[in-house]
């Protein structure tokens, strides 16, 4: 299968090459996609160099599958250009997440309702992803009301830059240009994404709006307050669930260890607990600190991390490659391929 990565020579585009090796995805064909300033520059997969090709030149050699990480307005204007071509975008940018007409997909939630017709795909918020994929199955058995969640994020969900930001500051340097209008080193900041006239951040909004549609259900009410730390590795979040119906906490245990996708480390007695340090470069979600909250009915505080270039974005994409190639839900819908 012919493969194009778009936005190939950034940190996600870099995290799905090393994904689609690790996997074996079944590609005969990688084409190394970036903007007009990257074109000639290499690219590493399965040891062999790519040269990186431009957005036209991609979309000519007709992929069967563009899996694109190049942000929001490069997706608004090049996605639909691929759709038309008969190539299936799967999307890491928040460009179509909410759009009616196109299915926002986690693989083990609702990868089942893809169609050979879905020709734009979006890949969720990389929060959102490692949120769900343990609320579902809790979901299912016990019906959320309400979610709180409070987000731990690292500084890799923002990019190369914030990472070089971090680490120069970590060395003494504070010359260099600011992804974030504080230091990050050493601090902690309660802003992810811009603000918006509701006082919260549109990363908060992105959690609360994605999760009714993934789980299918507008009546679920969320909450969300989005970190910025000094880590790199994986984003940590503390959610506070209540539940319409009584659970039994060794049952949710149970239901978690079985769950797809779900790693439960729910030992604290012995220190066993989801760190970012421990998620990184792993494509689960790690799940543990499960307990009862003790100042309400049918309320449940557990904490969650992944890492947020793997399942919060490459590997949550390739998940959805693969269900495609899988299915053979590449192509064009009628059946007539056009490449």
């Amino acid at each position: 299968m012919k493969i194009a990565v778009v936005g190939a020579t950034g940190l996600v585009g870099g995290e799905i090459l090393k994904v689609l090796e690790e996997r074996n995805f079944p590609v005969t064909e990688l084409l190394a996609v970036a903007s007009e300033r990257s074109v000639g520059k290499e690219v590493t997969f399965k040891g062999k160099q790519i040269k990186v090709i431009g957005f036209e030149e991609a979309i000519a050699a007709k992929p069967e599958i563009a899996i694109f990480s190049a942000g929001g307005g490069t997706s608004l204007a090049l996605a639909p250009k691929f759709a038309e071509a008969g190539i299936t975008v799967i999307d890491n940018s928040s460009a179509w997440r909410m759009d009616p007409t196109k299915k926002l997909v986690v693989p083990e939630i609702n990868a089942v309702e893809l169609t050979k017709e879905d020709k734009i795909i979006a890949n969720p918020n990389c929060s959102t992803i490692q949120m769900v994929v343990v609320l579902n199955p809790l979901h299912q058995k016990y019906k959320i009301k309400r979610v709180v969640v409070s987000t731990y994020q690292s500084v890799t969900g923002t990019g190369k830059a914030a990472v070089d930001q971090l680490f120069a500051e970590r060395a003494g340097d504070h010359s260099k240009g600011k992804v974030y209008p504080h230091q990050i080193d050493l601090n902690v900041l309660p802003h992810i994404d811009v603000f918006l006239d509701n006082g919260y951040t549109k990363e908060e909004m992105k959690m609360t709006n994605e999760t009714k549609k993934i789980l299918g259900d507008d009546s679920i009410a969320v909450t969300a307050t989005t970190v910025r730390i000094p880590t790199i590795g994986g984003h940590s979040e503390a959610v506070n669930i209540e539940f319409e119906n009584e659970f039994d906490l060794d049952e949710v245990r149970q239901i978690l260890s079985e769950s797809e996708g779900v790693v439960l480390q729910d030992d604290p007695k012995n220190a066993l607990y989801p760190m970012p340090l421990t998620a990184h470069g792993k494509d689960e979600t790690f799940v543990g600190r499960i307990r009862r909250d003790e100042s309400q009915p049918k309320t449940l505080n557990l904490w969650i991390v992944a890492d947020n270039l793997r399942k919060g974005a490459a590997t949550n994409a390739i998940q959805i490659a693969e269900f495609l190639a899988k299915h053979d839900l590449v192509g064009v819908a009628e059946g007539v391929r056009v490449f």
